[in-house]
């Protein structure tokens, strides 16, 4: 699992950053397995997607729904259940959950966000308790990045397992996180590069709405409290035009060549695997906590319901079982991951996860017939730190409903000031790239009507049904039918 990792970064997605080759081990991982093209996360943020990951479980659900949120040691369902069935489990790398991994046989984890260069972590077998374990650097981590240094640390794990048990290793990057810190090696990947702009970093003639203008931070000058620009040190005095120009291409550059250190990190785990003859007999699954907005509407950041931010890569390779090369389009979300990772090593999934198992897509490469029709997603950090509302709604096949509500509520950490509610519908099959809300457009109002019946059908089946938010209910009565 990477960090902030967007799928349009990934080659195999053909993105317009294809052509610049940024990922060739997952290009090869997803030509020998199988690619979800519609795999999107519930919360486009850190400690709630990974909380996530641990449960099968909503953020409403599982209690975290912001940074601020505990996840409790009893919640940490996936590596209990997997320790439980004999597999010896590992957890390294980038855990960002605030209670201890303590279901894991063994952890090695960034405090916190961790850092980039000269990291330190807190093991299990370091001298002290959690969360005073702390493993200081060796002095050859002085010029080593964290992807290289979680890689050995996984490498010498693999190595001194029990090899008469089966493993479950979840090896975390920190990558391709911001601040975007590349390895050294890579300080002039790109350097004689233009990298190609999504077309809506200039143009977005209708995307967003009443309830979106001003917010989100930015890649030019829009947003003056924080942008990209800012971030890369570009001069303030040139135009808003060059100064876009410019920021983008630091952007851009600093975050590839982060994810080319992950994705050659990848590359040595899978060579580990074929020397110690384990790689036929081993399923590797790639993702990310959440999506990326690369400069698309002038966005930075995640957060965002919209494409970038939302979707996740999701490629997995089970030798034997998944078609060479094959692709998927069922709508998968994060919910789904840990049912399928206990499915696949034959464990059964509680009645407490709310997501699905995908082994049968991997096994025959067909949708079942009972799948999923739309995914649910709510993002609650009202205003904070990118300055995006708090909003929920639905995505299906072919569309997207958002409804900014624009609410702090109950979520740690969210900005207190409302701000305007307001609707926003994408068609999905016509414009992809989310560049014209469609919301009131005669034309499409039977869709938004009958998907705001879906999205209250999906509260209620998911159990995010408001009630004990009686000023979220008041701005509900205001604008749901408008």
């Amino acid at each position: 699992m990477s960090d902030d990792h967007a799928a349009s970064a990934i080659g195999a997605y053909g993105s317009h950053l294809a052509e610049l080759n940024p990922t060739p081990t997952l290009d090869r991982l997803a030509a020998e397995g199988m690619m979800f093209t519609n795999a999107v996360c519930t919360n486009s943020i850190c400690t709630p997607s990974r909380a996530t990951l641990m449960t099968g479980q909503y953020s409403h659900t599982n209690g975290v729904k912001t940074l601020s949120d505990d996840l409790p040691i009893a919640k940490h369902t996936l590596p209990r259940l997997m320790k439980q069935a004999g597999y010896q489990t590992a957890m390294i790398g980038k855990w960002h959950l605030k209670n201890e991994p303590a279901e894991f046989d063994y952890y090695c984890v960034l405090p916190g966000q961790g850092s980039y260069h000269r990291p330190t972590f807190r093991d299990m077998n370091s001298p002290g308790k959690w969360p005073d374990n702390l493993r200081h650097p060796r002095a050859t981590y002085d010029t080593e990045h964290s992807s290289d240094v979680i890689t050995n640390l996984s490498l010498d794990w693999l190595k001194q397992r029990n090899s008469d048990q089966p493993f479950f290793l979840m090896h975390h990057f920190k990558a391709p996180h911001d601040n975007f810190e590349n390895a050294e090696r890579y300080d002039f990947l790109y350097d004689d590069v233009t990298i190609p702009e999504p077309p809506s970093l200039r143009d977005s003639p209708n995307h967003g709405s009443i309830a979106t203008a001003g917010t989100g931070t930015s890649i030019g000058k829009r947003n003056e409290r924080r942008n990209m620009g800012d971030h890369m040190f570009v001069d303030k005095s040139l135009s808003d035009e060059d100064y876009l120009t410019v920021a983008y291409q630091r952007y851009l550059k600093k975050y590839l060549r982060t994810v080319r250190g992950l994705d050659d990190n990848i590359a040595r785990l899978i060579e580990a695997l074929r020397e110690s003859g384990d790689l036929d007999n081993t399923i590797i699954l790639y993702t990310s906590d959440q999506g990326f907005m690369l400069g698309e509407h002038d966005y930075i950041d995640k957060r965002w319901m919209y494409e970038p931010s939302l979707q996740v890569p999701f490629i997995v390779k089970y030798p034997g079982k998944t078609k060479p090369g094959s692709k998927s389009n069922a709508l998968v979300n994060n919910t789904d991951f840990a049912p399928t990772l206990l499915d696949l090593a034959g464990v059964k999934i509680p009645a407490s996860m709310q997501g699905h198992s995908v082994a049968p897509i991997l096994a025959t490469g067909e949708t079942p017939s009972d799948w999923r029709q739309a995914s649910y997603y709510r993002y609650w950090m009202h205003m904070a730190h990118h300055d995006n509302p708090g909003h929920y709604g639905i995505r299906t096949e072919n569309f997207k409903l958002i409804f900014f509500y624009g609410l702090a509520l109950d979520a740690q950490g969210a900005q207190k000031d409302s701000t305007t509610p307001g609707w926003e519908l994408y068609d999905l099959r016509n414009d992809p790239a989310e560049r014209h809300n469609v919301y009131d457009d005669p034309t499409y109002r039977d869709v938004a009507s009958q998907l705001k019946i879906q999205l209250l059908q999906l509260k209620q089946e998911n159990g995010d049904t408001d009630e004990k938010y009686p000023e979220l209910m008041r701005v509900r009565e205001l604008v749901w039918g408008n």
